[in-house]
């Protein structure tokens, strides 16, 4: 049996996104994007609620498309809003267009929005060496400089925890318990 984090728990879902995707750096531009959506999309909520309702996001979000997001307009938010398959807050819908249309303008400026996000861990994940769930902090200094450079460009639903899970999710930092199976294998 391997010994994972604590947090994913018995939950098949939750421990097909331990092992395969959360803590494994990433540097492709949609799927930075999808992640940047959905931790906003957490905010004041579960991972798993989120992670539930991933598949139908990709689906009424247009696989995370920021280019189409960007174009959507009060019809498209309130048939959204009137979507039980996903979080239903008008904050939250508003807030993933205004997000793709600021990620869209640091592709243009930076060639990616890899590159832009990447350089608040110097282009390499953080390997932190935690002994228990406990010890994993909520924020950081990157996660607090990372949420003030993208507020100050606009974004929404960016404050300094949700970009430390965010930091977490596409692998900026590996903050795998160090009895967890895939701290070692993620070095």
């Amino acid at each position: 049996m391997k010994h994972r984090c604590e947090w994913c728990g018995d939950d098949d879902l939750y421990q097909l996104y331990h092992d395969t995707e959360w803590g494994v750096p990433n540097y492709n531009d949609q799927h930075l994007f999808e992640m940047l959506i959905l931790e906003g999309a957490q905010a004041g909520l579960s991972w798993i609620t989120v992670l539930k309702k991933r598949a139908h996001y990709q689906k009424v979000f247009d696989r995370f498309d920021a280019a189409k997001i960007a174009e959507y307009d009060e019809n498209k938010v309130a048939q959204l809003l009137d979507d039980p398959g996903i979080i239903r807050n008008r904050l939250k819908v508003n807030s993933t267009i205004t997000n793709a249309r600021l990620f869209l303008e640091i592709q243009a400026q930076n060639n990616s929005f890899s590159s832009y996000i990447w350089q608040f861990s110097n282009g390499q994940p953080k390997v932190n060496h935690w002994k228990t769930l406990s010890a994993i902090p909520t924020n950081t200094k990157e996660s607090d400089q990372l949420s003030k450079a993208l507020k100050k460009k606009g974004f929404k639903f960016v404050g300094s925890t949700i970009c430390y899970a965010y930091m977490q999710a596409i692998g900026m930092v590996n903050d795998h318990t160090v009895d967890c199976f895939r701290h070692q294998e993620l070095l």
